[in-house]
């Protein structure tokens, strides 16, 4: 079984490869379900790191429903991503009736080819899951970030379980949201290949008059996790 960690800064990644986690999904902003991360960040974790890195490209928060605009800030920031040498790319675009934007989603997943695609959490908003499974499927996508539309992926289990079954090795299900050491194994044991966590710390910022404090992908946690599904 995989962990994908959820790395939100440079520190968080090099955590991540040090723990020796298989991918991190690099973005920024946490706080507000993550956005695209920075050029700067980028380069610079790709230039220093090893570990496979899949890259959010979510260009504000809010919802997943954007403007000719913003589908071109999504679109440029993918040839970015390309042009650095990231190894995957991390999106989701939906429609206002909560289905998924077929057009545009087709649009990108040929544009990132030939790296692998990844529908994010957006999938958690689709009012027929099961359905919206298979279009992904159709449209060539490779993997699909789901807490099962639950909070958290472990009350979500049946629906991941069913979506899993449907998937039949055509699509992989990747179960986030509330991963942990504690129900990591939940996941193996249902049948999914592939596990995404944060698996996060807060840091108090010691210079911060403010009181600030910063999250931070934890080698512990990271290595507790790979331990439960290693089992």
């Amino acid at each position: 079984m995989k962990l994908e960690v959820c790395a939100n800064s440079y520190q968080s990644a090099k955590n991540a490869q040090s723990a020796q986690a298989q991918r991190i999904e690099l973005c920024q902003e946490l706080s507000v379900g993550g956005i695209t991360p920075s050029y700067g960040l980028l380069k610079q974790v790709i230039k220093d790191l090893e570990i496979e890195i899949f890259v959010l490209i979510r260009p504000r928060s809010g919802d997943f429903v954007y403007t000719d605009n913003e589908f071109q800030i999504i679109k440029n920031d993918i040839k970015i991503c390309k042009d650095l040498g990231c190894q995957g790319i991390v999106l989701g675009v939906l429609n206002h009736n909560k289905t998924i934007d077929l057009k545009r989603t087709q649009e990108l997943v040929e544009l990132s080819k030939p790296l692998p695609f990844t529908f994010h959490r957006a999938f958690d908003e689709v009012l027929k899951p099961k359905e919206a499974l298979e279009q992904l499927i159709d449209l060539g996508v490779d993997r699909v970030l789901t807490s099962g539309q639950k909070s958290s992926a472990e009350e979500g289990l049946s629906l991941l379980k069913e979506l899993n079954k449907i998937a039949n090795g055509r699509i992989t299900i990747l179960a986030g949201g509330g991963v942990n050491a504690d129900n990591a194994s939940k996941f193996k044991t249902a049948g999914l290949q592939e596990v995404h966590a944060s698996a996060s710390v807060k840091i108090e910022q010691e210079n911060s008059i403010f009181g600030m404090t910063q999250s931070v992908s934890d080698i512990n946690k990271i290595k507790a996790i790979l331990d439960a599904i290693s089992k």
